[in-house]
Order: C-alpha cells, then sequence, then structure tokens
C-alpha cells in the first residue's frame, strides 16, 4: 500500500482547514466518550454558549477538546512533534478528568472488551518510538496515522488516550499541510471493532489503511 500524501497545503491553507474542522472533530473525538451532544449542541458548547440538559461532565469533555486544539493552532508550522507536544496536548484533554494529566501513566490499565493489558510506557523507549515513526522514510500522513494508533495501544496516559491520539495526529498533519484525520460517529461501530483487532493483534496494517482510505479530509479545489 502506497500512503502517499493525500494533500499538500500551504501553512495559511493548514490551519484554516483546522479551524474549519475544529467542531466537526470534537462532536466526533466527544463520541469516543459517550458523549451524545448533537453537531449543533456541540458547536454552541464550543463557541462558549451554554446549553440545557447536557450533563456538566460532557461540556467539560467538549471543553477540554477545544482547548487542547486551540493549543495546537497556536504552534508554529513545521514545529516537530514530539512527547512534549503529546502531554501537552493530554494535559488540555484530561484536565480534571483522571489520576494525573499530561504526564506518561505509571501504573497499569485495562481495556474495556479486550483481553489485552499495555505494559507501563517508558519514557526513554516512548521517546524512541515517536524518533523512530517521525524519522521514517515513509509519508508524513502515514507518520501521523503510524503515531496515532501506537499511542492508542501503547495507553501512554491514564485517561483520553484515543482522544490525544487523534489531536497529536491532527497537530502532526498541519504541521505538514496534509489535511485532517476524523473518524466520524457513522464509522465509530466499524473503527471500534478494527482497534479491538489491533489491540488483541498488535497489527495496525489494517487500520491503518482503512483510515487512510476514509478518514483523510483536506481543501479539495
Amino acid at each position: 500500500m502506497n500512503f502517499k500524501n493525500k494533500y499538500s497545503l500551504s501553512e495559511r491553507e493548514s490551519k484554516f482547514l483546522l479551524k474549519k474542522s475544529v467542531v466537526a472533530l470534537i462532536h466526533s473525538a466527544s463520541r469516543l466518550e459517550n458523549v451524545n451532544t448533537t453537531f449543533p449542541q456541540t458547536k454552541t458548547i464550543v463557541e462558549g454558549m451554554s446549553v440545557s440538559g447536557v450533563p456538566m461532565d460532557d461540556i467539560q469533555v467538549i471543553l477540554n477538546l477545544k482547548n487542547a486544539y486551540q493549543y495546537v493552532l497556536k504552534l508554529p508550522h513545521h514545529s516537530k512533534f514530539n512527547l512534549e507536544v503529546a502531554c501537552k496536548i493530554n494535559s488540555f484533554i484530561s484536565y480534571n478528568e483522571s489520576l494525573e494529566w499530561g504526564v506518561l501513566r505509571t501504573g497499569n490499565v485495562g481495556i474495556h472488551g479486550v483481553d489485552y493489558t499495555p505494559t507501563v510506557p517508558i519514557e526513554s523507549e516512548v521517546r524512541d518510538t515517536i524518533e523512530e515513526i517521525m524519522n521514517s522514510k515513509m509519508s508524513e500522513t502515514y507518520k501521523a496515522l503510524k503515531y496515532m494508533y501506537f499511542a492508542m495501544g501503547a495507553q501512554l496516559f491514564w485517561d483520553g488516550n484515543k482522544r490525544t491520539a487523534i489531536v497529536s495526529a491532527n497537530t502532526i498533519m498541519m504541521f505538514h499541510g496534509i489535511g485532517v484525520v476524523n473518524i466520524n460517529e457513522k464509522q465509530l461501530e466499524h473503527w471500534n471493532s478494527l482497534l479491538s483487532e489491533f489491540y488483541e493483534s498488535n497489527n495496525d496494517e489494517k487500520i491503518i489503511q482503512w483510515t487512510y482510505e476514509n478518514c483523510i479530509h483536506g481543501i479539495d479545489y
């Protein structure tokens, strides 16, 4: 499979695309936490207005994602993605949600519905893996997806791993002007079954290929 970049956007186009996509990205990612807001409700919350009947915890998930993307959009173009950036993203996403946020977890966690238990991450090994992915000969799009599934499989943080991994992948994509990755709610059921398969097998080829084919969006002139 040739995972060539689907888009080649300028810095201005790249930031514009991410800004325009933010509500859709937050709406999709909040679904991973079983937040059931409608798209208009998500948009209203992101815009800073109150919505009646939405639990405070759900509002927190949405606002945490908004803060993570605001941080990402302020990063200089062509910055280097590294563990510090990933930790910073998690510090916004898991704020007030987990034992600690913005630091690698130091204890065991289980993944609901699968037998796989990830080992406790070792900082030096995580750094080496990120370096290895970012310095590989593959396209930047492939690197973004490779990192995304590495981070989900490794469960680097106490909480918010899937959301942190998706925002991190979009950070890499923004840096390189290659579009955005969004798993929308219609795709979620199929994606979850691929994800369980990946957790059990530790083989990311199938889920990377599916995500590449179905979830990369950009500006089509």
